[in-house]
């Protein structure tokens, strides 16, 4: 299998299936609605507008772009501590976990 097809398959099954794993764990009771949150977190990724091409496969987003940014993860990190963020924290701190292993891929 073509490693290019790897990468892609594994960063959209990280970013799509796995926070439904994280859901079904952290918030049993109410796993589904955890789940689709934390897919509407991938609207981080509304910052790539702002970079010129809007998409390289070959750029690591993290700290690249704003909400991908270290000072962006510390604010994630603190609403954490929040419970009423705290479904759109892990969203956002699984979606930087997930675009640091690509970087690491590249």
């Amino acid at each position: 299998m073509d490693l290019e097809l790897v990468r892609t398959l594994l960063h959209y099954g990280l970013h799509f299936l796995f926070p439904g794993i994280i859901a079904y764990v952290l918030f049993p009771s109410m796993w589904i609605k955890a789940w689709l949150i934390m897919i509407l977190t991938m609207l981080i990724d509304l910052d790539h507008l702002l970079a010129t091409p809007i998409f390289d496969p070959n750029r690591c987003s993290i700290n690249f772009h704003p909400l991908h940014s270290y000072f962006a993860a510390l604010i994630y990190f603190i609403m954490l501590l929040i419970k009423k963020t705290r479904i759109v924290a892990v969203g956002l701190l699984f979606h930087l976990i997930t675009d640091v292993l690509d970087c690491l891929w590249l």
